[in-house]
């Protein structure tokens, strides 16, 4: 399994649809950097946010997991609260090869803010907006910006696709748009 290079991704991007829209090369101008990089892809964040919110006091539980708990807030950028959080959507819709998976990693800029992102890898197989979570750790409050680079996707290739994709065993986000909230599959 290898980290796949520049070259890689714009031809899966252009020729499988992997990414739309796919930017061909680095946007960096006065903002925060998205598009094609060296051995990755800056993805964007849109303009919607579900922002913490402890209004409701009520529990933050995956399992059961009450919407009480966001405001929802569309715009050109996002406050999110001290030690607080915000759930976010990429721009880019991702459809993934059976034999690639990738892996996310934050920003240096937001990094140097005490802005951290997370996001779960992207499985083989996987196809949607990835959901983000966009984490704020100061004791200020923090801007995020609409549209512009939130974070980098790596892409792993294997040697050979895997034996069971994301979409084969049906997985819970499979084709999921906007912001997706935690799930949990019931029998």
């Amino acid at each position: 399994m290898g980290l796949k290079s520049d070259r890689w991704i714009k031809e899966r991007a252009l020729n499988d649809r992997m990414i739309e829209p796919f930017v061909e090369e680095l946007a960096a101008e006065g903002l925060v950097s998205y598009g094609l990089s060296s051995y990755g892809y800056d993805i964007r964040v849109s303009n919607e946010f579900k922002i913490f919110t402890n209004i409701n006091a009520t529990v933050v539980d995956p399992k059961n997991f009450d919407r009480a708990n966001v405001v929802d807030h569309v715009g050109e950028s996002c406050i999110v609260p001290p030690n607080s959080f915000a759930l976010a959507r990429t721009v880019e819709y991702f459809r993934m090869p059976r034999n690639v998976l990738a892996i996310c990693v934050g920003k240096s800029t937001y990094a140097r803010c005490g802005i951290i992102v997370n996001v779960t890898p992207f499985e083989p197989g996987f196809e949607g907006h990835i959901t983000i979570e966009i984490s704020n750790t100061t004791p200020l409050p923090a801007k995020i910006y609409a549209n512009e680079g939130i974070a980098q996707v790596l892409f792993f290739e294997g040697d050979e696709p895997c034996m069971t994709t994301y979409c084969d065993r049906k997985g819970k986000y499979q084709a999921q748009e906007g912001i997706t909230l935690p799930r949990i599959l019931k029998s």
